[in-house]
């Protein structure tokens, strides 16, 4: 590491500290230098290597941690009055660090919690002695909507209720670590967590080369083994329960389950049948054995539960009755996540495992007992007064949770006497001032307010601690503003050791066993949305090709009345293609369809091809906005030619061949034999303008071909041998038709083996009939015709598959 005396990289001296430039705030703890102003043990190298290199080399390396997100599509949704937006993930760039020692008190800590919340649901969903006992007010209790009776008595098939859950942290002014909230709905943020680690250490390499900071993926790892063993014990298979793309969390429920290899669900996919929770898949229905939900339980299960549900499962809370499915984590935990439970966690500690928590919550009044609600009445200058059964932290409650100190008299005396009223819907709690963290801003660092939010899992071993998770950083010193929705930052958490620690991975040891996924296992759903995108981008390429091909005439003529222009703007107009602007609407709108049925795969889609496709989308916005018809045009749909070959090969090339990548081939196919088939009956037909036939082979990218086929004129015949007809050529109707037989004819079989699928029966008489036909053969008509035919095919598909 760096010394105090020496040079950063490039030879320049260091012209100022960090350090000594760093303001902590009067009266408040800070992560990073202790009440004399000094680094702490932990942060000391730290703050040494920044200094090593520098304001300015910073701010570009922050700049590169941005892009890298920038590029991996990572985001966030926002909801505000414009509605559902998506935001850049919001990475403060300064990791926050812990000492071990420290982490491994606040995990014991947590640890107890979690048993104990194992424990509190056990009973509330048991034999209720709590309530018996009066430890617990059974009003309190059923007056929550997280209190699922459809599930009471319930006793989850895996032996527990929770298996991953998540505690919300902050350091009070003490220097303690209290707990601020609790996760055990469904916690979101872990992966998040696994993106900021990636981008802060594509940053900060070097340094976190040198620091002995503990590794996530042995955390992921485990649990992953964990649900593996669950299902196998099952009978089943492992699924995450997403809401949906429109989630404010979906990118992080997607990239959990590509970086773990579990299939990612919503609740159109799944089914109930025999008490068994099924997934749809091109095989037919799957038992799923460990759903892993992310979406609250209310939505589970439309029949039970919420009855306007649209993303939940009917029969779901019927097959969890039967054991024949795991939740993780079970319906009805996220009881625990009630705010006015906390005033209550110190007797059942002390009921339920004879000792006092190891990390005590924020200091919590319910207000439907008269001595904490005349408590609460007494102090509410200094408290914070909310819903007794919210589920959010005080500072992510959007005016629903109010500072006593800063109402008016009039607002004040009106808040005394709703509580008053209905003392059991309020609680009070200590006002929160949290520790701050550095944060760099204009090429300093600043101190921000930040709370901690940790994970734990369950394994076959017990809880596991995710050794680092993520911190929830401020915009600026207000503490409300370290919500997402509020603008907060998330900054990476670095547990950092004195020695070497271990660098675990995802990988199996070599002595494990593996099994093979067999590649049927495909959400319906999801081959749906893979041959649409495979349709989306040719149909995309087959337009562009048009457009340039138009484009290259209107400028060598500049006469945009000559025949055959006239003739392609009437053909394109019905499938809402305008050469008027240059860079039609429909052309945009088919990409963002592309677009937006990549999204909903993105489980299934990879990194790379993801920017690609963005990258496109990118493009032809811009290009909307700029682009000019005649040359301009030209040279920008030669751009998109080439960036769509570049996304076409990037699939082509690096897809695993299983399943999923026929269906997007299937799709590919379906639509250029559609769209070679309508162009070609456009412009081979008797009436066809002149130079039609070298603009068809200029669309079908065969120029060069048929001159080397054909060394002679252009004639209806040889086009039509060459781009309808040719099986060796890649744009031909024939290679088209080829590819669809062998393709589907590798598909699941649909109504059992040894029985051909419609769709294949349907390929194999067009592939025959097709192959034995004759360029004069193929008239406008019959080509109109192929179009349909091949039109059908995917009817049939859809039928068999996708239903």
């Amino acid at each position: 590491m760096a010394k105090g005396n020496q040079k950063r990289a490039g030879g320049r001296p260091r012209t100022r500290s960090l350090l000594r430039l760093y303001r902590p705030i009067d009266g408040v703890v800070d992560e990073m230098v202790d009440a004399t102003g000094n680094p702490r043990p932990a942060w000391r190298s730290f703050i040494e290597a920044l200094d090593e290199l520098g304001a300015e080399t910073l701010g570009q390396r922050f700049i590169r941690a941005d892009q890298y997100l920038r590029d991996a599509g990572v985001y966030y949704r926002v909801y505000d009055k414009a509605g559902a937006n998506e935001r850049e993930w919001p990475l403060a760039h300064v990791p926050l660090l812990i000492d071990e020692k420290e982490w491994a008190e606040i995990s014991a800590g947590l640890i107890q919690r979690a048993d104990l919340f194992e424990a509190i649901l056990a009973d509330l969903y048991g034999p209720n002695r709590l309530i018996e006992k009066g430890i617990l007010p059974a009003g309190l209790i059923a007056a929550s909507p997280e209190y699922l009776r459809p599930v009471v008595g319930v006793r989850p098939a895996s032996g527990h209720f929770l298996h991953m859950v998540a505690f919300e942290l902050g350091r009070g002014p003490d220097g303690r670590w209290w707990v601020l909230g609790d996760r055990t709905q469904a916690p979101s943020g872990a992966g998040f967590a696994l993106e900021n680690r990636v981008a802060t250490t594509r940053a900060l390499s070097d340094i976190y080369g040198e620091l002995h900071v503990h590794r996530l993926a042995g955390f992921f790892r485990r649990f992953r083994d964990a649900l593996n063993g669950m299902a196998k014990d099952s009978g089943g298979r492992v699924a995450i329960l997403t809401p949906g793309p429109l989630n404010e969390t979906y990118y992080e429920h997607a990239y959990i389950a590509r970086y773990l290899g579990i299939m990612l669900l919503e609740g159109e996919d799944l089914t109930v049948s025999g008490g068994r929770l099924m997934v749809r898949t091109v095989s037919g229905l799957m038992p799923i054995g460990v759903l892993w939900r992310r979406l609250d339980a209310a939505f589970a299960d439309p029949l039970e539960l919420r009855p306007d549900s649209q993303i939940g499962t009917p029969g779901l809370v019927e097959a969890i009755r039967r054991g024949t499915i795991s939740a993780v984590n079970a319906l009805g935990s996220g009881l625990m996540e009630t705010r006015a439970l906390l005033s209550f966690l110190p007797r059942i500690a002390r009921e339920l495992q004879r000792e006092e928590l190891k990390l005590p919550s924020i200091a919590t009044w319910w207000c439907g007992q008269e001595i904490e609600r005349d408590h609460v009445l007494a102090n509410i200058d200094r408290l914070v007064v909310g819903p007794a059964l919210s589920t959010r932290l005080a500072f992510e409650d959007d005016g629903a949770t109010q500072l006593g100190s800063a109402l008016s008299a009039g607002e004040q005396a009106a808040l005394i006497a709703r509580i008053e009223a209905d003392g059991a819907g309020f609680v009070g709690q200590e006002a929160v001032t949290l520790s701050t963290t550095p944060v760099f801003v204009g090429g300093v660092l600043e101190p921000r307010p930040a709370s901690l939010r940790v994970y734990l899992a369950r394994t076959q071993e017990g809880w596991t601690v995710m050794p680092g998770g993520f911190a929830r950083v401020g915009f600026s010193l207000d503490p409300t503003a370290i919500a997402m929705q509020r603008g907060g930052q998330a900054a990476d958490v670095w547990v950092v050791s004195d020695r070497p620690v271990e660098r675990e991975t995802l990988l199996p040891q070599e002595t494990d066993g593996f099994t093979r996924t067999m590649p049927g296992s495909l959400p319906s759903r999801a081959a749906e949305n893979l041959t649409w995108l495979g349709r989306y981008i040719e149909r995309s390429e087959d337009t562009v090709r048009i457009l340039r091909a138009y484009h290259v005439r209107l400028a060598e003529t500049s006469d945009p009345e000559m025949p055959l222009l006239a003739d392609i703007r009437d053909y394109l107009e019905p499938f809402g293609i305008e050469v008027e602007p240059a860079i039609p609407l429909g052309l945009i709108s088919t990409l963002d369809s592309a677009v937006y049925s990549a999204g909903q795969i993105r489980d299934r889609f990879s990194p790379d091809g993801w920017l690609a496709l963005k990258d496109l989308s990118k493009t032809i916005h811009q290009f909307a906005e700029t682009v000019a018809p005649g040359d301009d045009a030209t040279r920008a749909m030669t751009v998109m030619l080439r960036k769509l070959a570049g996304f076409s090969g990037l699939l082509h090339e690096n897809m695993y061949r299983f399943t999923g990548w026929r269906f997007l081939e299937i799709g590919r196919r379906l639509e250029r034999g559609i769209q070679i088939a309508r162009t070609l009956a456009r412009l081979t037909g008797n009436g066809a303008p002149d130079g039609a036939l070298d603009m068809m082979l200029e669309i079908g990218d065969s120029v060069m071909t048929h001159r080397r086929q054909y060394p002679v004129q252009a004639g209806r015949r040889t086009v039509i041998d060459l781009l309808a007809l040719d099986p060796l050529n890649p744009r031909s109707i024939l290679f088209q038709l080829e590819r669809l037989k062998a393709e589907i004819g590798m598909l699941p079989p649909v109504g059992g083996e040894g029985h051909m699928s419609p769709a294949a029966k349907e390929i194999l008489q067009l592939n025959t009939a097709i192959a034995v036909m004759e360029p004069h053969d193929m008239t406008v008509k019959v080509l109109d015709e192929l179009a349909n035919q091949i039109g059908d095919l995917y009817s049939s598909l859809a039928k068999g598959y996708f239903g």
